[in-house]
């Protein structure tokens, strides 16, 4: 049986998202694993992880949209953007008190009862629409952006004072799922609680969205529960926990990736696996403006990533077993 293939995991809070590849290890017997989207620490859900060859398709992976849940806490910020960070601004209602210097040149602080109307449901949904579409965030200053080479959180860590450039994402959907939820362990005085769902692009940090939420609604903010339900088509429901992985949870590339397969003959399929392009006559139905396509043996097992373009087919490289 094949090592090689997709692995949907369920990643639990409070573990690396490369300690949530352990288990491929042990059961796959492989050291080459690799996963498509790191989660925060504190986050939950779904990772798709790869064995083997099919370690080489996971930028193709990381490059899909995905969709989170997560509670947005209003009225205090931390230090990591987290519910129970170290609280470097609170909001009284009104009176502003940051001890590190947040920038609030987008706030607007106005008297009690109007701030009061900022931590409604109605003022919340009002302010929604500002982040979707095509929109610039700045990463949290806790994450893993590289700054020279080093990782943005090791450098505070160091207690360095960096900035980060803002980055282009999309959000397609961002709504209100739940509010008043009660959450253990907040370090800072918070005065609603929102549950939220968005829909985005690669690259979106869900912190730093609900940073950018709070000071929209003129007050601070920080998140929780942050799980991660979708990657593309690919949902959580279909994930497994590590404790319970097993050898059949092995799944084969096209059951995660979408492109089109094309199926060969032995001889088709020695040409591929040669490094040699094949003449193709046949037009390719669904594929995308990259050109790539699945290349089958007859008995539908996918071997090889190729480049389609009319006429022939090329190979990218070869995810087959040897032998």
């Amino acid at each position: 049986m094949s090592n090689s293939g997709f692995v949907l995991l369920d990643k639990i809070a409070g573990e690396t998202s490369f300690k949530a590849l352990f288990p491929l290890k042990r059961v796959f017997s492989t050291k080459r694993v690799g996963h498509a989207g790191t989660l925060d620490l504190r986050a939950s859900g779904l990772i798709i992880a790869a064995t083997g060859r099919c370690t080489r398709l996971l930028p193709f992976v990381e490059a899909k949209d995905k969709c989170y849940s997560f509670r947005l806490h209003l009225g205090y910020e931390t230090d990591t953007l987290e519910w129970d960070g170290d609280v470097v601004a609170q909001d009284e209602f009104g009176i502003r008190n940051s001890e590190f210097g947040i920038d609030d040149s987008c706030c607007h602080p106005g008297a009690a009862g109007d701030r009061i109307q900022g931590f409604t449901r109605e003022a919340l949904d009002a302010v929604l629409p500002q982040f979707t579409g095509d929109i610039e965030q700045i990463p949290p200053k806790y994450c893993a952006v590289k700054i020279n080479g080093v990782r943005a959180s090791d450098l505070m860590e160091r207690g360095r004072n960096i900035e980060l450039k803002p980055r282009k994402i999309h959000i397609g959907e961002l709504k209100v799922i739940g509010e008043g939820k009660v959450t253990e362990g907040c370090s800072g005085k918070e005065f609603a609680t929102f549950d939220l769902i968005c829909e985005c692009s690669k690259g979106t940090y869900i912190r730093a969205l609900g940073r950018d939420i709070g000071r929209a609604l003129e007050t601070y903010a920080c998140v929780s529960q942050i799980r991660r339900h979708r990657i593309g088509a690919v949902t959580l429901d279909k994930a497994v926990r590590g404790e319970d992985l097993t050898r059949e949870n092995l799944l084969p590339v096209d059951a995660v990736l979408d492109f089109p397969v094309v199926r060969l003959t032995d001889e088709q399929v020695a040409t591929i696996r040669q490094g040699n392009w094949l003449p193709w006559k046949e037009k390719v139905e669904g594929v995308g403006p990259e050109g790539n396509v699945f290349a089958a043996n007859m008995q539908g097992e996918v071997l090889s990533l190729c480049h389609y373009e009319p006429g022939r087919i090329k190979p990218k490289f070869y995810l087959g077993e040897d032998g």
